[in-house]
């Protein structure tokens, strides 16, 4: 059975689908942590400025060239970019499409086996009564990390993980519209819920109760006054950038595979705005009220400055519900980690179609076979991610799958369907039965503002200084003092810039060969896919000559 023959069922479960690919992990745990490191109200204008002229654009030009590619059989990327380019390059970039789904979504249910494993842990009462510090030694407990990057993964972890991706392979094994489909129906409506039931009762917090040592308004005040100095400081532009980038779910291809069951005149204009505005809500709104305001209410704005992360959502806030008393303790601890755990196997169904459509479209795999390819692969390319987890290998996974080809792919792929196949046609795709009227102007952002936006965090990532100092770090460079290369950045992560050399027999000998084998690794993955479209298409060019 190819994968052609499917549809979505109606305009909601399609839009829901869309939103619960983009809504994931990120809107409740990574967003916060952005905005707070970046100045709080001085994080707002950048991120919705970059909302606008590179976000919604790059939603735009992933929904038309999805439905184009679909109405000429193909539901990932390699055939999209094939159809939409006018040279056999193009089906290679498409590589990127699979190949960033592939490799996020191994760590990225990894992630998400872990909020299962503390709504089961909530529910269980291993938190009640516990201290701020049991309660954060037990996700290092949970995780099997120690001190020195010894390999001692848990059993439980092993255990929630392998629950999670079956979860996930078995939801997708029946299809789109009675997997992924009544999956996001069912799904989003609960993370809905729980995020409201958190964020008002967060936000009523008042000073002096239960413990409150802050009104937790003034968490949120501290997130949306605004600062206009922001706009002058490109480190805030570039966070702000990125996380857009990354909220949104685009320059991975999941957008393009589900946009490829519409037929040719359903409307993708007003269906991509609905996705997106609703992500937005979710986590500018939702997301912004919950973490960062509770943080605040108990533990101060300024201990909030200093520790806020994405592991924060394991290791403090089950303490900070404890000052709930035990029954909303429990509905706290549970609503937090089940909003988590339904944002985060939306999001990674929406990375395990794309993978699954492409071995029935291009080996005409059945549904059931492609799932338990998909299913292998995961499994192996998770293991580094599991095992090494301390030494580097899940953050080698997020960089250079979660991020670098992120803004690579969404270069090339707007480069794509504005210049190659051409602004005017790319147009005319994107407002066909349009329920919108989309303003002119932006034909032109996605053209040529949108691809510069796209350069510019590119070329930012590719080079980024020390703490992001980009003023300080033009200083050094014009002084004779060099350029202070980030160990985050991708020539210094190549670099391994901030790791002692192995040959010095350092503690950071093991770290180093861990990230370069994973490296390795992900270049292997990629090579495999793209040996996989160039046999796919030999194939497709012998079946025609017969």
């Amino acid at each position: 059975m190819g994968s052609s023959s499917e549809r979505w069922g109606s305009r909601v479960g399609l839009v829901l689908a869309m939103a619960g690919n983009a809504v994931g992990l990120g809107n409740f745990l990574r967003f916060p942590a952005q905005a707070v490191a970046n100045g709080g109200g001085a994080f707002i204008i950048p991120y919705l400025v970059s909302f606008l002229v590179m976000g919604i654009p790059l939603l735009w030009i992933e929904w038309g060239l999805g439905r184009y590619g679909g109405q000429h059989g193909h539901h990932s990327t390699p055939g999209m970019l094939d159809v939409v380019g006018r040279s056999r390059f193009w089906k290679y970039v498409g590589t990127f499409g699979i190949f960033t789904n592939l490799t996020v979504i191994a760590y990225y249910t990894y992630i998400e086996s872990w909020t299962l494993g503390y709504v089961w842990h909530t529910i269980a009462g291993t938190f009640q009564n516990a201290s701020s510090t049991e309660i954060s030694h037990y996700f290092d407990q949970y995780l099997g990390i120690r001190n020195g990057g010894v390999v001692n993964v848990s059993r439980q972890a092993l255990f929630f993980f392998v629950v999670t991706l079956g979860l996930n392979l078995w939801i997708l094994s029946r299809g789109l519209m009675r997997g992924v489909e009544i999956a996001s129906k069912i799904g989003m409506p609960i993370l809905l819920g729980f995020s409201v039931f958190l964020a008002f009762r967060i936000l009523t917090i008042n000073e002096g109760e239960l413990g409150a040592v802050n009104d937790a308004i003034a968490g949120l005040n501290f997130l949306w006054e605004p600062q206009f100095d922001s706009l002058t400081n490109p480190k805030v532009w570039m966070a702000a950038a990125g996380q857009v980038f990354f909220t949104l779910s685009v320059g991975m291809g999941s957008i393009q595979c589900y946009a490829s069951y519409l037929r040719e005149k359903e409307d993708i204009a007003l269906s991509a705005s609905s996705a997106g505005w609703m992500n937005e809500f979710i986590e500018v709104i939702l997301g912004g009220s919950i973490i960062v305001p509770v943080a605040v209410a108990y533990l101060g704005l300024d201990w909030v400055i200093a520790n806020v992360g994405f592991e924060m959502g394991f290791r403090t806030m089950p303490t900070l519900f404890q000052h709930w008393g035990p029954w909303f303790a429990a509905a706290g601890g549970i609503a937090w980690f089940g909003l988590l755990f339904f944002a985060g196997i939306t999001s990674s169904l929406a990375m395990g179609q794309p993978v699954v459509a492409f071995l029935q479209d291009e080996f005409s795999l059945s549904r059931e076979r492609s799932t338990l390819v998909l299913g292998i692969a995961v499994a192996l390319l998770a293991a580094p991610c599991i095992l090494f987890y301390e030494l580097g290998a899940f953050d080698e996974f997020d960089f250079w799958g979660g991020t670098f080809s992120l803004v690579l792919f969404a270069l090339l792929e707007s480069i794509a369907f504005m210049w190659v196949f051409g602004r005017g046609r790319a147009w005319e795709e994107i407002t066909r039965g349009a329920e919108i009227r989309i303003p002119r102007i932006f034909s032109f952002i996605a053209t040529y503002i949108t691809p510069l936006f796209l350069i510019v965090i590119f070329l930012g990532a590719l080079v980024k200084p020390i703490g992001s100092e980009w003023t300080s770090a033009f200083e050094s460079l014009f002084a004779g003092d060099g350029w202070p290369l980030s160990h985050d950045s991708v020539l210094g992560r190549l670099m391994n810039v901030g790791l002692v050399d192995a040959s010095a027999g350092s503690s950071a000998s093991r770290e180093i060969l861990v990230r370069s084998g994973t490296r390795l690794l992900l270049t292997l993955t990629f090579a495999a896919i793209a040996g996989a479209i160039f046999v796919a298409w030999r194939n497709r060019r012998k079946e025609k000559s017969a």
